[in-house]
């Protein structure tokens, strides 16, 4: 024992002095952990996420299954069983699920019953990446293995031996069927439970193959198990397919679907190729570095790597895929607008209230090539449905508020995304502003009252009528940068240009805040600054006053100027965090605001994400510099807690992704990305120009917050701000990072990233 403890002492010396790489270097998907965000409840999220076995975008997500058929929890992190491994499309819990079907592993006897079936297991019998998933089943002595492509997955079960070894095919309830073929060792089926957004003739088909002859068939319905049958159609349908094994054998079934049909789900199944396991697990492997490797990371603080890399994971998931590709190569979708199935691109499961601040201009910075995609799917949803959604999942939800569909699709042509067809576009754009689809989030809530009056009244029976008129009024600052951009005229965009001060409408002087008013033009008399919801969304007064995007300038200006402006700005982090907790019945994000010690800063939820860069507006960067640090140090980790709030499709992670880099996208549709503070040492963007953006703040520290100076591409820079046609040019930015805030730099007024108000000068 002793020489062998020599032999590796000398071996380790010797690899150092001669430059041997002791450890292998990780690459980016090596550091995602994607089970951060799942130690969330219905009381209190941490990211109210679930482990998303997944491509990039992918059509179908695959996850364990915690939770009972049809809880949007489907997956805890203090769960202690697991009932099934669920194909999902679960965007986040409180939109819960659609084209949902399990499949689970049993031994011990044929049972179907979820809570019959249901295993314990443990996170340290538990491997959770990307692109591949497994965890020993410890009531079965099972093994389950799983890796995915876009549109299927495999699934490799190492199972006891046993006489009678079974695996579940759950269908679940509100609709499905089920088919056993016997003579081709496959399961066809359907699943049609949904959570709403979906035509009446919605099916998710489904087929799953074996590599092992069956020994035992049956089927479920409604859960009577009738082993006398190969077939079953109804409320809840399921089958149960069986072997003898041997000790440690494996058996795999190849599963696919889709939302077209049942020979389009054969068609995706061919995904998987000859169903070599390993090879799927390394090619998956290979496609998760080659998107998260766009930005490359070098640093040696192994928990911010972590973090990010995570982060960026659950950036590029959402928007997902929903189109499939047929026969003869050609991109086709079934429309869940109208039952259809078209040609063409399709995406759903992103809710763009959340999405437009950060995630979307990630995808215009990093992955221009997917929105070139994502906006031919719009384009088709318009035609399809006659508007653009707000919250799709697959269609048209009723969730949110806001028309931000404008910023998505503004943002995207003004940093330079080109070849669809931008003239529907701006048709859908023009009519969305104007009209509302009844039962959905799509179009604008009293849109009628907002033209006629410039606000959203208090009193005609709409609420959050003040959150709604902030963003109408920058979704039409959207509008009408879109159709400058165009080329149209004034007599055309001239009313969108007006509409876009209308955040004045419900500026109160005497509380320096925004405020509820009446049709008559009287403000709330009742208000409390901290009071959550009534004429706010998800939020209060304290959120959402800075929710001017387009004209931080003119907010100052109202507010009495840049000192009385900083005073409100740092009387949000001052003011107790109990306070208005009493105001209304108790939803999540007010407890996840109390929580964090950060006064009535809500990281949790996105209207007051982008608050901290506004110190850069008025003067006083450093505060911003000091705060974005502290968010990301105190609010996120690569945990399963690791969030503050709900992730909510890629939007916070994004925010993490930016913020880290050194800069945030404040105002979608403008060019400009506000600095903030760089995370790391070192990180470079591989453009799909084929440019490199290299961001080095080589004494960069958690000690040393502040930008002393920068420069870029080798010159001295002053300015709060960078642009896009600067980073996608590539080159160099470099930052001098300090202890103590630099108080000159980037405080003159020409240095402020833009305003509408200075535009308009």
């Amino acid at each position: 024992m002793k020489r062998h403890s020599i032999y590796r002492k000398l071996f380790f010396i010797s690899a150092i002095f001669c430059g041997l790489p002791l450890f292998a270097k990780f690459s980016p998907v090596d550091y995602v952990n994607p089970l951060v965000g799942t130690q969330s409840k219905y009381e209190l999220s941490t990211g109210n996420t679930y482990p998303a076995i997944a491509m990039p975008w992918g059509m179908n997500f695959w996850t364990p299954q915690t939770g009972d058929m049809g809880d949007g929890w489907t997956y805890t992190y203090t769960a202690d069983k697991i009932k099934g491994f669920k194909q999902t499309h679960q965007p986040s819990p409180w939109m819960n699920d659609y084209g949902q079907f399990s499949i689970m592993p049993v031994t011990g006897g044929v049972v179907f019953d979820q809570n019959q079936r249901a295993s314990w297991f443990s996170h340290k019998a538990e491997v959770a990446k990307p692109y591949y998933y497994s965890v020993y089943l410890a009531d079965h002595d099972v093994t389950t293995e799983m890796t995915v492509t876009d549109r299927a997955a495999l699934f490799r079960f190492t199972f006891p031996e046993e006489a009678n070894s079974y695996v579940v095919v759950d269908a679940f309830d509100r609709g499905s069927a089920v088919k056993i073929i016997p003579e081709e060792n496959k399961i066809i089926g359907y699943s049609t439970r949904n959570s709403g957004g979906v035509p009446e003739n919605f099916k998710n088909y489904f087929v799953i193959v074996f590599d092992k002859p069956f020994k035992f068939t049956a089927v479920a319905l409604d859960n009577a198990i009738k082993t006398n049958q190969n077939e079953a159609r109804g409320n809840h349908a399921g089958a149960i397919v069986g072997f003898s094994t041997r000790q440690g054998e494996q058996v795999h079934a190849r599963v696919a679907s889709s939302f077209i049909s049942p020979e389009q789900a054969e068609l995706n199944l061919k995904e998987l190729g000859d169903g070599n396991f390993d090879r799927m697990v390394k090619l998956g492997k290979k496609r998760w570095n080659q998107v998260l490797s766009r930005i490359e990371i070098d640093d040696t603080r192994i928990d911010d790597l972590r973090t990010f890399y995570s982060c960026l994971y659950r950036s590029v998931l959402f928007p997902r895929t929903f189109y499939e590709i047929d026969a003869v190569g050609r991109a086709v979708h079934y429309s869940p607008y109208n039952g259809q199935v078209l040609p063409g691109y399709m995406f759903t499961d992103t809710g763009f209230w959340d999405t437009f601040r950060s995630l979307f201009p990630l995808l215009n910075l990093v992955y221009p090539s997917m929105n070139h995609k994502m906006q031919e799917g719009l384009v088709n949803a318009y035609r399809e449905s006659g508007f653009l959604p707000e919250w799709a999942s697959p269609g048209h939800r009723d969730c949110m508020i806001g028309n931000n569909s404008a910023s998505i699709v503004a943002d995207a042509y003004v940093k330079g995304i080109r070849g669809y067809d931008i003239e529907k576009l701006w048709e859908a754009l023009k009519h969305g502003a104007n009209a509302h689809l009844e039962g959905t989030a799509s179009g604008r809530v009293a849109f009628e009252a907002y033209n006629r009056l410039g606000y959203v009244p208090s009193n005609i029976g709409v609420g959050q009528s003040v959150a709604r008129t902030l963003e109408y009024a920058y979704n039409d600052w959207c509008i009408y940068t879109l159709g400058k951009r165009l080329g149209k005229p004034d007599s055309e965009i001239g009313i969108y240009k007006q509409r876009s001060l209308n955040y004045r409408q419900v500026y109160n002087p005497q509380e320096r805040l925004m405020v509820g008013r009446d049709d008559q033009g009287h403000f709330n008399p009742q208000f409390q600054a901290t009071d959550w919801s009534g004429d706010f969304c998800e939020g209060n007064s304290w959120h959402w006053s800075f929710c001017v995007f387009h004209d931080p300038q003119g907010l100052i200006d109202l507010m009495g100027g840049a000192s009385v402006f900083n005073h409100m700005m740092d009387s949000v982090f001052v003011m107790p965090s109990y306070l208005g907790m009493e105001s209304r019945d108790m939803i999540h994000e007010m407890r996840e605001m109390q929580v964090m010690n950060m006064g009535q800063y809500a990281h949790g939820n996105q209207p007051i994400q982008h608050m901290v860069y506004l110190y850069n507006y008025s003067g006083q960067p450093w505060k911003a510099q000091s705060r974005i640090r502290e968010i990301m140090h105190k609010l996120y980790a690569a945990t399963p807690d690791g969030y503050c709030g709900d992730e909510d499709n890629g939007q916070t992670s994004a925010w993490y992704i930016f913020s880290a880099l050194g800069f945030y996208p404040v105002c979608p549709g403008t060019d400009q990305y506000v600095l903030g503070t760089p995370l790391f040492q070192k990180a470079l963007l591989h453009l799909e120009n084929g440019k490199t953006l290299t961001i080095e703040a080589p004494d960069n520290s958690a000690e040393t917050p502040y930008i002393r100076s920068m420069k870029v591409n080798g010159k001295g820079y002053d300015h709060n701000y960078l642009t896009h046609e600067t980073l996608s040019q590539g080159g160099r930015v470099q930052f001098v990072m300090d202890s103590k805030p630099n108080r000159k730099r980037g405080t003159n007024p020409a240095d402020a990233p833009y305003s509408f108000s200075l535009e308009n000068e």
